[in-house]
């Protein structure tokens, strides 16, 4: 591991242990040229699918561009930053699970909605009507009177 103050490649592992979702592992290490202590982070490579977007394009899967939209729907809402990234973990692990070199955007943006609705309805409404392109008032009142009805369910 190179070192962040003088450059060396030569450091020793002084401690290691577990992040406390056991998903990580968190070393610290010492440059044995200049004395400097730092700490690492290692964590499996999980190989994600390809996203098919609507246009065509493909890209990488970016659970940052989950979480950013997340954020947006969730402003000024009673939503910690924990649920978001609660939510953009189920979604993460959900896509793994599916099991497929691509996927297409509205498989995540489905994923969103649903996990979303267990947090927040205002901020359910305010994704569903980017992601479902809302072009009428009268969008926003069908879907508030779904869930209205499923509620009372």
């Amino acid at each position: 591991m190179k070192c962040p103050f003088c450059g060396s490649l030569n450091d020793k592992v002084i401690d290691s242990r577990s992040t406390k979702d056991d998903c990580e592992i968190r070393r610290r290490r010492e440059c044995l040229d200049c004395g400097g202590r730092f700490t690492t982070y290692e964590q499996i490579e999980e190989i994600m699918p390809i996203i098919k977007k609507k246009n065509g394009e493909r890209e990488p899967f970016d659970r940052n561009k989950i979480k950013k939209g997340l954020m947006i729907s969730c402003q000024k809402r009673p939503v910690s930053i924990e649920a978001i990234d609660g939510i953009v973990e189920k979604i993460e692990k959900e896509i793994q699970s599916i099991d497929k070199k691509e996927i297409e955007t509205s498989t995540i943006g489905d994923l969103v909605m649903k996990y979303l609705k267990e947090v927040d309805k205002v901020a359910f409404i305010r994704f569903a009507s980017v992601y479902m392109d809302f072009g009428e008032p009268t969008d926003f009142i069908r879907k508030a009177n779904e869930l209205h009805d499923e509620k009372n369910d």
